[in-house]
């Protein structure tokens, strides 16, 4: 079936998460995404670690769908066929650092006065202005600048997140706004200018933390895995030595709980714990109810009660634990992508479509598309010779 992007052309001068994360979104909807890389050795994040099968975890996870480009952007030559390539593409992406793309000839303005269609989208920690703009920016030290640190953690100490979470926030950005900016050449026949920051992205993240503390209040405490202002909300102990997630909205839950989970019914009117700001107050003295009726029970035991009294509860699951999650395999949500490494079990995009199949292809080599790319630009044998000798692919 067709794709939605099927078509379009990307090109993306791209490594680390933020901008492959992006590109990557747009090959699974059938765009063409060329990656440019550095010859020889490619995106740096292919060195990050050999833990899939030999390949950089990050690496696999952002970049199949994609043919791997290898040029030495300071060399004259090289640059001239990016120029070609971009002259033939619907959407530019870059994460250099600021600046850089418009000394290489490749910023917007230079750009769209020669290919008025084209989207340029620019990724970078804070934006293509402003008193940060040249500030080195890598994921952990936009946690810090976007205040999520302060909320993350124990009261003793705060906490990054697990995962690339202002890397993530930024290439989702990025992702839906070159969506929306190809939806906007639709109507005007023009192309636009995108200027992605990860401070930004992560910004809108922090919504409901900068309003709980708007005009100077107090802000959400650091609560570990519980919820900083929900209580009871987080994981709790089973008497098997298993945790179990559980969470409580509203006092219709609550009085459920005490009642079918609990066995408890008479603490659903305790003035301790009457209301979810009682409850919060007064989370040590419920913690201990609760953990001594659960420490009676194994986890499983713990789940089916809750599960009776429609309580929503989860597992604390392994990071590993994941590939093999019933409900993925149910769904069919595990599939297979080729790499240079054989075969690699891959998730599929969030969303399931029933108008057409994501794309699902291969992880690159380093430089494998080069060859193919610059024959369909023109160039003969005697140009790749040239290119080769002077490592200029």
């Amino acid at each position: 079936m067709g794709r939605p992007l099927d078509g379009v052309t990307v090109v993306s001068i791209e490594h680390a998460i933020a901008a492959p994360f992006c590109t990557r979104q747009l090959a699974d909807l059938g765009a063409r995404v060329i990656k440019v890389e550095r010859p020889g050795s490619g995106d740096f994040a292919r060195a990050y670690d050999e833990r899939a099968q030999g390949l950089a975890s990050h690496f696999v996870w952002v970049n199949r769908s994609k043919e791997s480009l290898t040029l030495d952007l300071k060399n004259p030559e090289a640059m001239q066929v990016l120029q070609d390539l971009v002259a033939r593409a619907d959407v530019l992406v870059q994460n250099l650092a600021p600046g850089a793309a418009e000394r290489m000839g490749l910023g917007y303005a230079q750009l769209s006065a020669r290919h008025p269609k084209l989207v340029v989208c620019d990724i970078s920690g804070y934006g293509n202005d402003g008193p940060y703009r040249d500030k080195k920016a890598y994921d952990l030290l936009i946690q810090s600048e976007a205040g999520l640190l302060s909320v993350t953690g124990t009261p003793q100490e705060p906490s990054k997140a697990g995962i690339s979470i202002a890397d993530i926030a930024a290439g989702m950005y990025a992702y839906s706004s070159i969506l929306a900016a190809l939806l906007q050449r639709q109507k005007t026949g023009r192309g636009s200018h995108v200027d992605v920051s990860m401070l930004e992205a992560l910004g809108e993240w922090m919504g409901f933390p900068m309003y709980y503390a708007y005009g100077g209040a107090s802000p959400p405490p650091r609560s570990g895995a519980a919820h900083a202002t929900i209580y009871p909300y987080g994981p709790f102990a089973a008497g098997d030595g298993k945790t179990v997630m559980l969470g409580l909205q509203n006092e219709r839950e609550w009085k459920l709980f005490c009642d079918k989970v609990l066995l408890q019914p008479d603490l659903a009117t305790d003035a301790r714990f009457a209301t979810n700001s009682q409850r919060n107050t007064h989370r040590a003295e419920l913690q201990a109810v609760i953990l001594a009726t659960f420490g009676r029970l194994s986890a499983e035991q713990v789940i089916a009660r809750l599960d009776e009294a429609q309580i929503a509860n989860a597992h604390v699951n392994e990071v590993g634990e994941l590939w093999n999650h019933p409900q993925l395999r149910a769904r069919g949500r595990v599939a297979e992508v080729a790499s240079p490494a054989g075969p690699l079990a891959a998730l599929l995009p969030p969303g399931v479509h029933d108008g057409f199949d994501y794309r699902m292809d291969a992880i690159p080599a380093v430089g494998q598309h080069t060859e193919a790319i610059l024959r369909e630009l023109g160039r003969g044998d005697a140009d790749l010779d040239r290119l080769r000798a002077a490592g200029a692919i």
